[in-house]
């Protein structure tokens, strides 16, 4: 377990940071470098457009992805989603501006933003699963967790990176604009090779390999087909579930750098700086909510979080207008904070909800739903409502998908009673077998 909890997370690190630079540079560097002639306010806009193109192609993704790794095992496409998250990062660093190659530019960035998304959307079920499908009884939270820290950690280092680069270039900003933003993404290639050995050191998990077993005597159709016709009430709460979480996330990770930087004056050190402590926190709290879940159950915590998110958000710019970096500080962390909450006990809840034959399928593309709606409409609503209203438009934006994530949260079931993910294993009665699938489902408390 310890191996395999290593994999996990080592292996959504690299992914999440990958992604995660992207938006830290479409936040201090897209505007300028691929939509010089839009203006601020439009090219930040045309910007975080660029940013929600991956959480288009995430669904997409998880069904592509989640159709192998039903198929043919959550190891073998865990390695495919790691190397094209790879080429398609290190491919954004070398891309030319619009300045050498005009509108070109911007159509090969959305592109590569594009697979970056397809990648992303194949890597989350996979790593919780290895974690999960393979943890003991009772302890399946815990375990979940360490894919989990993959984001917290990914944007750390993301974050990190860049103000490694903002500091080795002095204060020059035209050094930083020209080419001091590449090298976080051409970086990348180092760390996706130790990603590739370290998912080469692990086995498929032991779940997985009995559902082979039992497939070789009784074939099944398609993954997709399948969780739709038999689970599709789990996905769309799933994706509910997760709406609330990425607008948190996104929102702080992406947007409020941007505000930071342009509407609040701060200093892109300080706001860099600020994002890595407010990663960390999350990182810690993924941690505690995850291990409490296996005590408390899942759904206590993710309302709890959820309503308090509602809350914060209404809170949020008032927070940020007064202008302090402290305040400023308050905001981002308490924001990560609230998202680490919620998070941690995602990993072991998902893939719990679903099946075996159909659980990569299922469970990733109800979490990448939740993106869409979550992750790539706020970033891209929020300076339309800033100038149109006012910043508190935004908080009342995010209030509203924190309620949509508690409603969807209310009308799952309790999961954490569920002692095996083997889906024989999970009850004897008749009533709580699923519909044609033939497979079982976990009794609510």
């Amino acid at each position: 377990m310890r191996r395999v909890a290593t994999a996990g997370c080592v292996g959504t690190t690299i992914e999440y940071y990958d992604y995660f630079i992207y938006g830290t540079a479409a936040a201090l560097v897209f505007p300028t470098a691929f939509f010089p002639a839009l203006g601020d306010i439009a090219g930040s806009v045309a910007s975080f457009a660029t940013f929600a193109v991956a959480f288009v192609a995430r669904p997409l993704g998880a069904i592509v992805f989640g159709h192998f790794g039903d198929r043919l095992g959550r190891k073998r496409t865990l390695i495919t989603t790691l190397l094209l998250m790879g080429i398609a990062t290190v491919a954004i660093g070398l891309l030319p501006t619009a300045d050498a190659i005009g509108v070109a530019a911007p159509i090969a960035l959305v592109v590569l933003r594009f697979l970056q998304g397809l990648a992303v959307g194949g890597e989350w079920a996979g790593a919780n699963l290895m974690t999960a499908e393979c943890a003991p009884a009772g302890r399946r939270g815990f375990y979940a967790i360490f894919p989990q820290l993959g984001g917290s950690i990914g944007f750390a280092l993301s974050s990190a990176t860049f103000l490694a680069s903002d500091y080795l270039l002095g204060s020059t900003d035209d050094a930083f604009m020209s080419y001091g933003w590449r090298i976080p993404f051409v970086c990348s290639a180092l760390l996706v090779l130790v990603g590739l050995w370290v998912r080469g050191t692990i086995d498929e998990t032991p779940v997985f390999s009995a559902e082979l077993d039992k497939r070789a005597s009784t074939p099944s159709g398609s993954p997709f087909a399948g969780v739709l016709r038999d689970q599709w009430r789990e996905v769309l709460l799933s994706a509910g579930l997760m709406t609330g979480q990425f607008a948190m996330f996104y929102m702080g990770a992406a947007y409020l750098t941007a505000y930071g930087t342009s509407v609040a004056g701060l200093d892109r050190t300080v706001v860099l700086t600020l994002g890595i402590g407010a990663a960390l926190t999350s990182g810690c709290l993924v941690a505690l909510s995850g291990k409490l879940s296996d005590r408390f159950g899942r759904r206590g915590i993710l309302l709890a979080a959820s309503s308090a998110a509602v809350i914060w958000s209404l809170l949020l710019f008032p927070v940020i207008d007064t202008g302090s970096p402290l305040a400023f500080g308050v905001a981002v962390i308490g924001t990560f904070a609230l998202y680490g909450l919620a998070y941690g006990p995602v990993g072991a809840f998902l893939p719990e909800l679903f099946a075996t034959r159909y659980r990569y399928t299922g469970a990733g593309t109800g979490y990448n739903l939740g993106g869409i709606l979550g992750g790539a409409v706020p970033p891209i609503l929020a300076p339309i409502l800033s100038k149109a209203y006012s910043s508190m438009a935004i908080g009342i934006m995010l209030a509203v998908l924190s309620a949509i994530s508690i409603a969807s949260t209310w009308a799952l079931r309790e999961t954490s009673d569920r002692q095996s993910l083997h889906d024989e294993e999970v009850s004897s009665n008749p009533a709580e077998i699923g519909h044609a699938s033939g497979t079982a489902v976990a009794p609510p408390h």
